[in-house]
Formats: structure tokens, C-alpha cells, sequence
């Protein structure tokens, strides 16, 4: 190599060097904390609460808390693709409850658990499908859709019901609950499954690259011939199938399906999404960011639990916690 292209190479070398931020400015740099908000507290947590309750690390509580937070990771996925539309799903929780009750129902008929597992998902998708279609075709805002459904869906619940709980004593849900293999049970690997999917999906697919840009500027994506309505029908879609995939989950889990809506499954679903560096206006999304702020959340509750704090103060902490990351997301590059 000649002396000149050598003293070239250097000084690019040097620049890229010096291009590289410091450490010190790196931890300073708020939009570093807003891209690694969940990765971080996820860690400061972990570290905490396994000095103050060496109980947490314990390999039996690790494997409780994820599968506690698979249900939460199932969820987030699909709230994160509505979001991605800058929407957002108000009755993810409802649709759980429905799909719960419907598997309960058909289980309890005689028609046995398989088809009673694709009625479940198939009605929660069926949710998902009418919240985009009255979106789009109605041209009503998300928030008022979403919140009409998840009030008449869980009415309906009610109504198929009678407000009595069914109990699901099937042997394959029973497995899907208490089964595992290798060092997860069957819950967790249905969640990695779902992040890996919507991975997929969401990063090496023609639609993924459509959902992105119709939230970040939907007359945008029109003029470019993406069929924006379409593709707002299809993120509301698959959060109703994840709703109904968690419906599964769920029922698997306590054995039973009961005609009450858990609120949280919604608050926290949008939190971790929030946690995950997901933008609320559209058109910037992950998948494991949401699903490492559901596993973030998860472990907040457990830590909270095992160091006996009241569960009156629980919802406060993660209250806190999505609000503070809500302000770190404005600095979001």
C-alpha cells in the first residue's frame, strides 16, 4: 500500500474513532435510555430484587414468572401491531374473556377441545376484524370503536354465560399448562413462537413494510398504492388472534373460563409496548421490545409479591414506571 492511501486509511480510522460517543455521553444521551427503556429495567429489576429477595433468582420462580408473562408477552404482540397503524385495541381484554368463554361452552357441548380452540381464536379474530372494518369502512376513531366493543363483547360474554364460570377439565389444556420442554413449559414456548413469528412478519414481509408506513403517514402510503384500509383491518385482526391465542393460555392456566374481564391484561399489554420503544403516533415498532416490557412488568409484580408489598401499591409501581418511560420515549431518535 502506498504512503498516501496509508495516511487515508488513518485518518479514517481516527474519524470513526472519534465519531465513537464516550461512555459517559452515551449513558447521558436520553435517547439511548428511550431505545433500551425495557432492557434496562428489566435488568435494574432483576438486580434489585435478587438482593433483596434471593428467592427471586430461584430457578423455581424464574420459570413461574414466565409463564406468568406469556399470556402478557401474547398480547403485547398483538396491541404492538395495531399501535404500529398509530391505533390502539381497547378490548384486547374482553376478547380474551370471550374466546374464554366460548372454548368453555363448546368444550362443555360434547364437541371436543380442538374445535372448541379454533371457535375461541376464530371468534376473537372475528373481534378483530369488525374493530378494523368499523374503523376503516366507518371512518370512526380507533378509541371509540375499540372502547364500544370491548363494552357490547363483554356483555356478550355475560350473556353466553350467565355470568357463571365454566370449568374446563381437558387433558390437553391440563398439559399445555403443567407441560414443558427442555427448561420452559409449553406456555413460554408458544410465546417465543408468537415473538418470533411477528418478527418475521413484521421485519422480512411486504405487509410488515406496509403496516410501517401506513402508521407513519397514511395519505403517504395511499399515494404509493398501499391499500391502507386493508392493512389497518389486518393489525386489528391479529391482535384479535393473539387475544384468542392468550384466551387459551388462560383458560389452560386456572382451568376454567370465567366471565370477568381482567383490565390489567389490557393496561399492561399497552404498557409493555410502551416500555418496548414502540411509538404511540405510528409508522416505528418491535417485537422483542414489548415483549421484554411484558417480561419487565411480570417481574415487577412477582418482586413486589415476594417482598410482601400490597397489591394496592403494585398497580401504582407500574403506573409510575410506564409514565416515566412515556417521558423517555420523546427523546426517541
Amino acid at each position: 500500500m502506498s504512503a498516501p492511501a496509508e495516511n487515508a486509511s488513518s485518518r479514517e480510522a481516527g474519524a470513526a474513532e472519534e465519531s465513537r460517543p464516550s461512555l459517559a455521553a452515551l449513558l447521558l444521551d436520553p435517547s439511548f435510555w428511550a431505545d433500551w427503556a425495557s432492557v434496562v429495567g428489566l435488568v435494574g429489576l432483576v438486580i434489585v430484587f435478587g438482593i433483596a429477595q434471593p428467592v427471586f433468582l430461584s430457578v423455581a420462580n424464574l420459570q413461574a414468572l414466565l409463564l406468568a408473562a406469556a399470556i402478557l408477552v401474547v398480547l403485547s404482540i398483538g396491541q404492538t401491531f395495531v399501535v404500529a397503524t398509530a391505533g390502539i385495541d381497547l378490548s384486547l381484554a374482553a376478547a380474551v374473556m370471550l374466546g374464554a368463554i366460548i372454548l368453555g361452552l363448546v368444550d362443555a357441548a360434547g364437541y371436543g377441545i380442538f374445535l372448541a380452540c379454533v371457535l375461541a381464536v376464530a371468534a376473537t379474530s372475528a373481534v378483530g376484524f369488525f374493530n378494523g372494518l368499523l374503523i376503516t369502512a366507518g371512518r370512526i376513531p380507533d378509541f371509540v370503536v375499540t372502547l364500544g366493543t370491548l363494552s357490547g363483547v363483554t356483555g356478550l360474554g355475560l350473556i353466553l354465560s350467565g355470568g357463571e364460570p365454566i370449568m374446563v377439565g381437558s387433558t390437553f389444556l391440563l398439559r399445555l399448562a403443567s407441560g414443558s420442554f427442555g427448561p420452559f413449559g409449553y406456555p413460554v414456548w408458544v410465546a417465543i413462537s408468537a415473538v418470533l413469528v411477528a418478527h418475521i412478519a413484521l421485519y422480512h414481509t411486504r405487509f410488515g413494510v406496509h403496516l410501517l408506513a401506513t402508521g407513519g403517514q397514511v395519505e403517504s402510503a395511499s399515494a404509493l398504492g398501499i391499500r391502507t384500509n386493508r392493512v389497518k383491518i389486518a393489525a386489528y385482526t391479529i391482535s384479535g388472534f393473539c387475544a384468542g391465542i392468550a384466551a387459551l393460555l388462560l383458560v389452560a392456566r386456572i382451568g376454567s373460563a370465567e366471565p370477568q374481564i381482567n383490565t390489567s391484561l389490557l393496561l399492561n399489554s399497552v404498557a409493555a409496548v410502551v416500555l418496548g420503544g414502540v411509538s404511540l403516533f405510528g409508522g416505528r415498532a418491535s417485537i422483542l421490545g414489548p415483549a421484554i416490557g411484558a417480561l419487565m412488568l411480570t417481574a415487577l409484580v412477582n418482586g413486589l409479591t415476594l417482598l410482601s408489598v400490597s397489591a394496592f401499591y403494585q398497580p401504582l409501581a407500574v403506573g409510575a414506571i410506564v409514565v416515566l418511560a412515556a417521558l423517555i420515549m420523546r427523546y426517541q431518535k
